[in-house]
């Protein structure tokens, strides 16, 4: 007989609030028995009420610091997303000494030292499995199962609606517009699609997910981002051609004393497995010195699969609560006093391969002038590829894979060619990652 119950207070009840709902209900006594304790949503809060769905009799109110100053509440779950009110609410209810879960990745990467500091310092627990990938359980791998770990890089589609869009461009050879439309009107992008497509969103959870691994204090505005609206279907087919698939990657890797955080499409081997990730799956690659290569791949958004998480979080924290236990353990597994202030590599020093699109004028003298542009710059050249002419046209397109070159001399290399009078327009330019 489990005669130990852990209140809940749930602010916000959109769909993974809702998928919240539904996980603890099916889970029941499975749940309880895990935890040691019974899990029961006493409170609930929304801007609107929402009487279709079956709160099982929990208090309704409409102002979410309702559920933060409730005394019989142990655990507060923010669902309401912003970095704003959400914050004033974490901030509140750790004030109040309770444990908190949230799925709010935009709040942590722009306040998450300040709340976590203050979590630590009100010995409650503030944990967020599932503001980074979803469903995937990839913080307590990073914080638990790899603890004796030192990881070297972290790799990840950690956007599902720039990987759906990726995917269907490929496969289908539509435009991006197009695929965007649909990923609409599917629900997998939203209907101001920027922090999708501009990298933001997977950006936000790179400096989440890099400074759990590297034990590193990183601002939210530290990572690179490039978009995935700067691949064309053409890029799509030409990477395939030369075995590679292209994906939207947040990659955080140690670069000497400095760390690499950057957000950009990228090319990788077909034969990686995270090349075949495809759809609204989100994928995390770690490298590590003790289990090497290690990749997780699941559902990144959803209702359940979102609540999956927020719900391990919660049953985490009722276990140590029914062990009599504070479960208070740092949410970056170390003090936030002790994380490091580690140096972000300058870009224009971060090396990689590169794929270069370019039109020139089809007539003798023009691929040695190119490649003239990338020697006098000590790049090498992996292969070069010169399409042949399909229609009327005078300029044909080229494609190039180099070999390693900094950022620096590949920009050099590229502004000569583009200055080139037989170049036409501008030279697409995409990292190309080996993972070797």
């Amino acid at each position: 007989m489990i005669d130990r119950t852990v209140r809940v207070g749930l602010c916000g009840l959109g769909t993974v609030g809702q998928g919240v709902l539904a996980l603890l209900s099916e889970g029941g006594e499975t749940i309880a028995a895990r935890a040691g304790a019974q899990l029961t949503v006493i409170h609930v809060a929304t801007r609107t009420p929402k009487p279709d769905v079956d709160t099982g009799g929990a208090k309704d109110s409409r102002d979410v610091f309702d559920v933060a100053r409730d005394p019989d509440v142990d655990v507060l779950i923010e669902l309401i997303g912003g970095t704003t009110v959400a914050r004033d609410l974490v901030v509140e209810a750790l004030k109040h000494n309770k444990h908190v879960v949230t799925a709010n990745k935009a709040l942590l990467a722009d306040h998450g030292q300040e709340l976590f500091a203050l979590a630590e310092q009100q010995g409650v627990s503030l944990r967020f499995e599932a503001a980074v990938a979803g469903g995937i359980p990839v913080i307590e791998t990073v914080k638990a199962s790899l603890a004796a770990n030192e990881v070297t890089s972290v790799a990840g589609i950690i956007n599902g609606t720039g990987n759906f869009i990726l995917t269907a461009m490929a496969s289908e050879g539509r435009a991006f517009d197009d695929v965007l439309a649909e990923a609409q009107a599917l629900g997998y992008a939203e209907a101001d699609p920027t922090f999708d497509v501009d990298g933001t969103d997977a950006a936000q959870k790179l400096v989440l997910l890099a400074s759990l691994a590297f034990g590193a204090a990183i601002s939210s505005d530290a990572p690179y981002k490039q978009g995935v609206d700067s691949v064309a279907p053409e890029d799509l087919e030409f990477a395939r051609e030369l075995g590679y698939r292209i994906k939207h990657l947040g990659i955080a890797k140690r670069d000497g004393d400095a760390l690499q955080l950057r957000v950009h499409p990228t090319l990788i081997p077909e034969g990686k497995a995270i090349a075949n990730v495809d759809g609204v799956l989100n994928a995390v690659m770690i490298n590590a010195n003790g289990v090497g290569e290690l990749l997780l791949v699941g559902p990144g958004a959803g209702s359940r699969p979102t609540a999956s998480a927020v719900c391990g979080d919660l049953v985490s924290i009722a276990g140590a609560l029914a062990r009599g236990e504070t479960p208070a353990a740092p949410s970056m597994s170390v003090p936030v006093a002790k994380l490091d202030t580690v140096p972000i590599a300058d870009m224009q020093d971060v090396s990689s391969a590169w794929y270069l699109r370019l039109n020139a004028e089809d007539k003798p003298g023009v691929m040695a002038e190119i490649t003239t542009c990338l020697s006098e710059q000590s790049i090498g050249i992996e292969s070069l590829i010169q399409k042949p002419d399909a229609s009327a046209s005078a300029d044909v397109p080229v494609i190039i894979l180099t070999d390693i070159a900094t950022t620096r001399s590949l920009s050099a290399a590229v502004s000569a060619i583009e200055a080139m009078p037989s170049v036409v327009g501008d030279v697409v330019r995409l990292r190309v990652e080996n993972f070797h």
